[in-house]
């Protein structure tokens, strides 16, 4: 499963969606190629309401036995990931 990457100055954000993670419908932790993904109940009425919705994919501290980087939650979300802004500078 890929994850799309959208880099900021230095630092790489992982973005995901329902459609990559399978279309979930229970909370709980999954397998995934990049470790275990934990979804929350919030995160599913977001993806129910906003099925295009891209959340931020963060790291969280795992066991002291396990590897880093093993472990993840969703963070923040875009409704219209890829749509453009109505906001306009001057």
């Amino acid at each position: 499963m890929a994850v799309d990457k959208i880099t900021v100055g230095k630092i790489t954000v992982g973005k995901i969606t329902w459609d990559r993670v399978g279309r979930v419908t229970e909370p709980g932790r999954y397998m995934y190629t990049f470790g275990w993904l934990t979804i929350t109940a919030g995160d599913l009425e977001i993806w129910k309401r906003y099925p295009q919705a891209a959340f931020t994919l963060l790291a969280q501290p795992a066991d002291p036995d396990a590897s880093i980087g093993e472990e993840f939650h969703l963070g923040a979300f875009d409704v219209a990931p890829g749509a453009t802004s109505p906001l306009t500078t001057h």
